[in-house]
This record gives C-alpha cells, structure tokens and sequence, in this order.
C-alpha cells in the first residue's frame, strides 16, 4: 500500500511497472493470442485513426485556403502585391517551424487530452479572424499566429501514433492519417467552390466566408476533441486494464523504449542532435515538404493558367488529390509489409521528378496536367513514409519526440521558399517554381533517401559483423535497454 507522503512520481512510476510487468495472456496458446492481439490493433484503429484524419483534414484545409482565397480575389481586395502575399505565406511557416521542435516535449507534459483540442480551438479562431482581415498587415498577423498555433498537431500525431503501434504497423496508420492531407486538397477545392458562390453575403468577399466557415468548424472540432482525443496507453480510458498491459507489452516486445516510463532529460536533446540520422531525416524531409507546400499552395494557380476559369481551377485540382490520396496508402501498406521503406522513397520520388521535368520542359496542356498528377503521386506518399523511416530508427519516448520535431520543423521551414518561387510575373510556365521543386526532389527527396538507405545498410552490416558488440559488453539488462536505437537493426 502507498504511503500517502509518497512522492507522486515515484507512484506513478511503480504504476506503470506494473502494468509492463504483468501479461495478462502469458499463459495463452499462440493462437488465442494472435486473435486477442488483432482484436486489440482493430479497436485502437477505431478509436484512434478516423478522428486524427479528420482533425489533420482541418489543419492542411485551414492552411491551404489561402491558395483558393487567392483565385477569389484575395490580393485585389486587400490592395496587396505579389510579393506581400508571398510574405503571408512565408509568415505561416517561420512561427509554425519555430514551435515544431518542443511541441511534443509540450505533448508530453501536457497530455494529448488537453493540448490537441487546445491548439485547434485556438487555430480555428485565428482562422475565423482571418476572414475579417482588412489589409495586408492583419492577413500576416494571421497567418503568424495560424502557424504558431498549428505547428503542434502533424509532429504531435506522429510521434503519438509511434507510442501505440509496433514499427510494423506504424506506416500505414501514419499514411492514412496523412492521407487526409490529399483529401484536404479534394475537398478543398469543392468547398471553396461552393463557398465562393456567398460572395457578396452580409457584405463579405467570397475569399473571407471559405475562411471564416472552415475556421468555425475547426473550433468545433476542437471543442469536441476534448473528449475524443485519448491520452497515452498506459492512462488510456477506453481500454481497461488488460487491455493497456497488452499495448505495452506488444511495444516491449517491439524493442520499444516508448512504451516505458522516461523522465525528461536535456541528454534526450543532444542524443537527437548527435545522431547523423537526425540530418539525413532532415535533407529527405526538406525535399519532400518544400516540394509538398509549394505543390499545394500553388496547384489552383497552376491549374488557372492552363487556361481555366477560377472555378473550374478549384475543381480540377480535385483528381490530382484523390490519386495522391490512394498512391499514400498503398505505399504505406506496401512499405510495413515488406519492412522497406527507402526502395518506397527512391521510387516513388521518381514520380515526382518526372512530372516536375514535363511541366519546365512541356507546352501542352494536357500533358501539363497529367504531370500535374505525376507531381502529386511523387509527394504525397512520401511524407508519412519518410516521417514512419525516422521514427522506426529513433527509439526512447524523448529523443523520438526531439528527432521528429526537429526532421519535421526543418522541412517546414522550407515552406518560406515554398510560398516565394511560384512568382505571379512567371506566369504561365512558372519556371523558376518549376525548377526549384524539380531541385529539391531530385537532391533532398531521391538523393537523401538513395544516401540514407546506403548508410543503414553499413550500419547493419557492421551489427552483424560484429562490430558493435562492444557497445554492449559488460552491461546489464537496464543498461542494455537505456541504449535505445543503438540496442537493435536499423529499419531501411
């Protein structure tokens, strides 16, 4: 019995032991194991991936729509230039990649519970305001804030999935989840066309409802979050206490650190920053979310000056999305059932390069759209398999959260090229945007993907050489297991 001047985290420490310790099924057959456990993985899906899809729906919608706002006579009304809409975009991911790396250590301390419906109350009023702006220097206080108050939900998400499912199946959950991204795109794209037509309703611009109407529902799904978000598995309040041994067990079993207790140390930090795969996350990363936000902030643009009207713009970006959307998943089922996610990259990848050739080199407009597709089937599946590749390489509940605020605050950050290549005096062939992106998935996406399959392919050739059995010898059990990521193969 606990003494009641015990310390509370000594308590909640013993707690969580327990619950690790303890098998409910140690003396089951394998069989009614094997059915228990996929049970288990089908209730978590249920509970878990439908609700984060939608809430990163609302996160990438709310951050786009100021490319459909555009083609809605945004920067006519506000009396902006080319360039002073460019620095609204850029404003969105300064403030977004500054507050990336410590929003997980702030998940952690806060509970998913409470910080995920918080951030998105708080984004979905900037983006009900944002609907109100006057001018140029509201539209980029706005958009400063929309960054600061999103950045916490795509890194927040896939470092908590990673706390739920083995390395296994954490790829095709995080493809789902950014699936939602493609989605948003769709969808996207038809609402705003179907919001545009309240131009003139209550003496607001077509541009302000999308805002103003998308940023409502944001707030709404955020209130309601605060009781469909669930916490970590070992306090998790839809599963009882079997079920949240089983969780833990089965991420043990996966040679998951994440799955324990840790207490918070500036070493986790240095770790991350210590670790090459850190910097190789960071270069893969750059080129497929550069790539990505240029792509998305762009395409109604893009598609415009084929020669479309702006509705017909907002609905021909709705297939491009839909097959990107599709291609995300397959990938990510594909690359957890063979275990190999740098061939996905490096494919896929070449996807992206060809499409981005044919619209520097080609005049057609047909042929245009098609690598329209073409770019969007190289980006998309990309991001939750390259985000899936630094998480199955990173071990402890920490210094995963540090490495993926890191990788994904970096590639975020490459969002203030994004939203400055695609220059309005470049119109129509845009080859300036064209060439950058082309650059950035060719160096960063391919070529960081082709050099990090490479460097873990040494790495485990070294493992099973021999090479670093001195990193364990001499240790106990408890030391072996501090050692996180250093204690087992990497995952190419």
């Amino acid at each position: 019995m606990t003494s009641p001047t015990s310390d509370p985290a000594s308590v909640d420490e013993k707690r969580h032991e327990n619950i690790v310790i303890s098998d409910p099924d140690a003396y089951l057959s394998l069989e009614e194991r094997e059915a228990i456990d996929k049970a288990l993985v089908k209730k978590l899906d249920m509970r878990l991936i439908p609700w984060l899809c939608l809430l990163y729906l609302a996160s990438f919608l709310d951050r786009t729509n100021i490319g459909n706002g555009k083609i809605e006579g945004l920067v006519d009304d506000l009396h902006m230039t080319q360039w002073q809409y460019n620095a609204c975009l850029s404003i969105f991911f300064v403030s977004y990649s500054l507050f990336e790396p410590v929003s997980n250590v702030l998940l952690k301390r806060m509970r998913p519970k409470i910080y995920i419906p918080l951030i998105m109350v708080l984004w979905g009023l900037t983006m009900t305001f944002m609907g109100f702006v006057k001018n140029y220097s509201g539209l980029m206080a706005a958009r400063w804030f929309l960054g600061l108050t999103e950045a916490g939900l795509f890194p927040g998400v896939t470092y908590y999935l990673s706390c739920w499912y083995r390395r296994r199946e954490f790829g095709i959950r995080a493809a789902i989840f950014f699936s939602a991204a493609a989605v948003s795109g769709s969808f996207g794209g038809l609402l705003a066309a179907a919001i545009a037509k309240m131009d003139g309703i209550g003496g607001k611009r077509g541009w302000a409802w999308i805002f103003i109407l998308e940023g409502i529902a944001t707030a709404l799904i955020g209130i309601a979050s605060f009781w469909v978000v669930v916490d970590f598995p070992d306090n998790a309040t839809f599963l009882n206490d079997d079920d949240r041994r089983r969780v833990i067990t089965r991420l043990k079993e996966d040679q998951q650190a994440s799955a324990g207790h840790e207490e918070l140390k500036m070493t986790y930090m240095w770790d991350s920053l210590k670790d090459w795969k850190t910097y190789t996350g960071c270069l893969i990363y750059m080129g497929v979310d550069g790539s990505l936000y240029a792509f998305s902030l762009f395409l109604p643009s893009i598609i415009k000056e084929l020669g479309y009207t702006s509705a017909k713009a907002q609905l021909l970006s709705v297939p491009p999305y839909a097959a990107a959307c599709l291609l995300t998943i397959i990938i990510g089922w594909l690359a957890d059932k063979y275990n190999k996610r740098g061939i996905f990259n490096i494919g896929t990848s070449l996807l992206g390069v060809l499409g981005f050739s044919i619209l520097l080199g080609s005049r057609g407009i047909a042929l245009r759209y098609v690598a329209v597709f073409l770019g969007a089937l190289g980006i998309y599946p990309c991001i939750p398999n390259t985000l899936a590749w630094v998480s199955n390489n990173v071990e402890g509940v920490y210094k995963r959260g540090v490495t993926l605020g890191i990788v994904i605050g970096w590639g975020n950050l490459n969002g203030v090229m994004s939203s400055n290549v695609y220059r309005g005096k470049d119109a129509p062939h845009y080859t300036l945007g064209h060439a950058v992106i082309l650059g950035y998935l060719t160096i960063g996406l391919l070529g960081g993907s082709i050099l990090q399959w490479f460097l873990l392919r040494a790495e485990n050739e070294r493992r099973i050489n021999g090479e670093r059995d001195h990193w364990v010898q001499g240790l106990d059990l408890q030391q072996i297991e501090a050692l996180g990521d250093k204690k087992y193969a990497r995952s190419t």
